[in-house]
């Protein structure tokens, strides 16, 4: 029996599915779902990670991402998927939001190896990390007053920051990725818990 993290490729364009499935095969214990049906014939504690596309005809991402927080809630699931985000992914429970198209395979493998990474996190760190990726998907393409006036996005803030807080000893646990993502245009107390936790100074952040 293989060593290699379990991942499945859920994506109703069946060139898609195979694209990233070869690009992902050499490292990975690769299974594929060309739709949402069969993605929930094929999930069980077996799968890792799932690469999720959202949109579906048959059986929408987000109830299989709903059946698969039931079966195995100890599953990474990045949301692969050309939807725009909108505030209702606040509610979603997905690990990280990734628009299509992926460009190339190291841009997939880092996705994935940020997922398994962050299995071997706690689960406050893990929904810090979640939560981190919704803002920065959200607060990409809203404006300041929009955000401003979403009471969702409000709740989303005050979750992040007594996360925050209650984390701050530990954030060394997070790797240099996570770190950047987590701390991505924070605020100059957050970059100064990073700065304190690795003992040096923040990256500048990349988009």
């Amino acid at each position: 029996m293989s060593d290699e993290p379990t991942i499945l490729i859920v994506d109703d364009e069946h060139a898609i599915t195979d694209l990233h499935a070869r690009w992902l095969e050499d490292s990975y214990d690769v299974r594929k779902a060309y739709n949402g049906t069969e993605a929930l014939e094929t999930i069980d504690d077996d799968i890792d990670i799932v690469l999720l596309d959202r949109r579906m005809p048959d059986c929408s991402g987000q109830e299989v991402l709903a059946e698969i927080r039931d079966r195995n809630p100890d599953c990474r699931v990045a949301m692969v998927t050309a939807v725009e985000p909108d505030f209702d992914i606040i509610e979603l429970g997905f690990d990280a939001y990734i628009c299509k198209p992926v460009s190339d395979p190291d841009q997939l493998c880092e996705i994935v190896s940020s997922l398994e990474t962050r299995s071997t996190y706690d689960s406050q760190v893990q929904e810090l990390l979640a939560l981190s990726s919704k803002k920065a998907a959200l607060a990409e393409r809203k404006g300041s007053a929009e955000l401003s006036e979403n009471d969702g996005y409000g709740v989303l803030e005050e979750r992040l920051a007594s996360l925050r807080n209650d984390l701050s000893s530990t954030v060394t646990e997070l790797d240099d990725d996570d770190l950047r993502a987590e701390f991505h245009n924070c605020n100059d107390a957050g970059s100064k818990l990073m700065e304190s936790a690795t003992r040096r100074d923040a990256p500048e952040s990349e988009d």
